[in-house]
């Protein structure tokens, strides 16, 4: 009979030393299992920000400015824009003005009297 009590002392002794380290494993993978979900609720957090960041600067506004600055562009106007046929001929932009007397007066059309 004392075989038999010392046989189940050691293996209540057993059990009970692996529970503890069941326990302790359970405790470590939930620890790990929270601060993962804290750096990933962080990163959630930055990629809204920068993607708020990335719509601010890509507003028409400042893209217009950065043109202008750095780029050094400007709008297009008749007066600067050249057409191109297909035969490589430069067609002009801008009808040249009507001729003007010097007067200051436009000059008189033709048939009329």
């Amino acid at each position: 009979m004392a075989r038999l009590n010392l046989l189940l002392l050691i293996a209540v002794l057993g059990s009970a030393v692996y529970l503890v380290h069941t326990q302790y494993l359970s405790r470590q993978l939930f620890t790990e299992l929270h601060r993962i979900e804290l750096e990933a609720r962080r990163l959630e957090l930055d990629r809204d920000r920068l993607q708020v960041e990335k719509r601010a600067q890509a507003t028409p506004l400042r893209v217009e400015k950065l043109a202008k600055e750095q780029l050094k562009m400007r709008t297009t106007t008749p007066a600067i824009t050249q057409y191109v046929r297909a035969d490589g001929t430069v067609i002009p932009a801008v009808a040249p003005p009507p001729p003007t007397t010097p007067a200051g007066r436009a000059a008189p059309s033709k048939g009329a009297h």
